[in-house]
């Protein structure tokens, strides 16, 4: 039986862009089923209709046999419908249990924190696995806030729940203890609809897949019917050529951390002791689960963070007490994990090209020199295939074209070492694979890079050597040839066995 039907869904925002164009889209009762796409593919704008957030401009949604037009989450989640989000909707400085008390009763009068206690204990009965409830969301590992996300949305009795991303911040071993416990949810009959970039998952966990591409529904299919590949192809319309790291033996040193201290804006300490080299022509990749020190130890080595204590030695020269604008003149750039951090989304394409060497497109009395500033620009689209002009407001670009220019305009810089943090997360199939050729050929160029990246298959895929750290310490390190995924899953949960 069809538990969700949306017919003829079309978008248009006020500015003229179309995210939806009459897509048909149904879910039956009691399964696992994946949707897919580019970013802009539409699939995260459907979704926010289907859960309330947005209205469509065009189109039907049927759910549970009745037409239904939701006010907003609020009335989606009182109709049996939730979502588990990227990024935890969790209030991170109270308790488990009053986090769950405040979802509840913004959509059901009259529920008492006793009662909603009640319920948790009995859901985590149900589920076999237990959370903290008077502690604070903060002090969790990421991989528990997931399960307190997850009861938290149960204890609505749900039909359906969306999961959005939902192995972003997990180890490997959290991830398939999440899909042990999608496929209890769906046994107890809750119906879940999987968005995922990673294809390997929707061959793992889902009965039927949803590929979407351009606002437009490719088609919908039995997934142990279609391949990888072939889901990549519907995807982007074209095939992917995987990328491929050649082995190499490492050059001379070019950057040495020795004992490096970091707080965290807390004042902790986030980084502890971390010590390593860095050689010509290889990428260090430096795995965990977020929020293990990543952060702090990436903006230390860039100079946007002060380190408490140690020595950061660039070429031969101390870079410790270095401001940021130095390190990017001694040969050292940085992109950040986040675009909202890295690009100034208010501005247009041409300004975010130079806006990390801007001091290189000052003329007499310190007037940036437009022309030479559109030769950047113009240079970055061309090399890095950005879909947008000179003029174009960044915050208008996709997810995919943001990043291609956060990249672009560091790589094109050629420095010596490059810091980059998360390039991947979030993007589609091509950009990603796009994203990672480009850093393996800037390798190939006797060019460093220290990848940061919670993501195992491109750290497998780009890295020479790869360091773990968990909660701001190096507990393993070796070449990546030594090391199999188990080995590393373990590591980044702490298990150093």
């Amino acid at each position: 039986m069809k538990l969700v039907e949306m017919r003829g869904i079309t978008k248009v925002y006020p500015d003229g862009v179309v995210a939806l164009k009459g897509v048909d889209f149904e879910v039956s009762e009691g399964e696992i089923h994946g949707l897919l796409g580019e970013n802009g593919a539409g699939k995260t704008t459907l979704m926010r209709i289907l859960y309330g957030e947005i209205k469509q401009t065009s189109g039907e949604i049927i759910f549970s046999g009745k037409a239904v037009s939701f006010k907003g989450p609020w009335d989606s989640m009182r109709s049996g419908i939730s979502m588990v989000y990227q990024k935890f909707s969790l209030v991170p400085t109270i308790s488990v249990i009053e986090n769950f008390y405040l979802y509840l009763s913004s959509f059901q009068r009259g529920v008492g924190i006793e009662e909603v206690r009640r319920r948790a204990e009995e859901m985590m009965e149900r589920l076999k696995f237990r959370v903290p409830l008077e502690a604070n969301v903060e002090d969790l590992a990421v991989g528990v806030q997931q399960r307190v996300e997850i009861i938290k949305v149960l204890l609505s009795k749900p039909k359906l729940i969306i999961f959005d991303e939902p192995t972003s911040v997990l180890t490997p071993i959290e991830s398939r203890e999440l899909f042990r416990t999608l496929r209890e949810l769906k046994e107890d009959g809750i119906t879940i609809i999987f968005i995922t970039h990673k294809l390997k998952e929707v061959k793992e966990i889902t009965d039927r897949v949803t590929i979407l591409r351009k606002g437009e529904r490719v088609g919908t299919y039995e997934t142990p019917s279609v391949s990888e590949e072939e889901l990549a192809i519907m995807m982007v319309g074209r095939g992917i050529v995987p990328t491929k790291r050649s082995v190499s033996s490492p050059g001379r040193e070019v950057m040495r951390v020795e004992d490096l201290w970091v707080r965290d804006d807390r004042g902790l300490n986030a980084v502890k002791g971390v010590s390593f080299e860095l050689h010509e022509g290889e990428i260090l990749g430096i795995a965990g689960v977020q929020g293990n020190g990543q952060l702090e130890l990436a903006e230390a080595l860039a100079g946007v963070r002060r380190a408490e204590r140690g020595r950061i030695i660039m070429d031969g020269r101390d870079i410790t007490d270095l401001p940021a604008e130095a390190r990017y003149r001694e040969g050292l750039a940085y992109i950040p994990d986040s675009r909202a951090v890295g690009l100034v989304l208010e501005m247009n394409l041409m300004e975010n090209s130079i806006l990390t060497s801007l001091r290189d497109f000052l003329g007499r009395g310190g007037r940036i020199i437009w022309p030479l500033a559109s030769d950047r620009a113009r240079e970055v689209i061309e090399r890095f295939n950005i879909v947008g002009s000179l003029r174009s407001q960044v915050k208008y670009l996709s997810g995919g074209n943001q990043q291609r220019l956060l990249v672009g305009r560091e790589i094109i810089k050629a420095p010596k070492v490059l810091i980059v943090s998360e390039p991947t997360q979030g993007l589609d199939v091509a950009a990603t694979e796009f994203i990672r050729s480009t850093l393996l050929k800037f390798r190939e160029e006797g060019r460093s890079i220290i990848l940061i990246s919670s993501d195992l298959d491109e750290i497998f895929e780009l890295c020479d050597r790869i360091a773990v750290i968990y909660e701001g310490k190096f507990v393993g390190i070796g070449r990546n040839e030594d090391l199999t995924l188990e080995r590393l899953g373990l590591l980044m949960g702490g298990v150093n066995a």
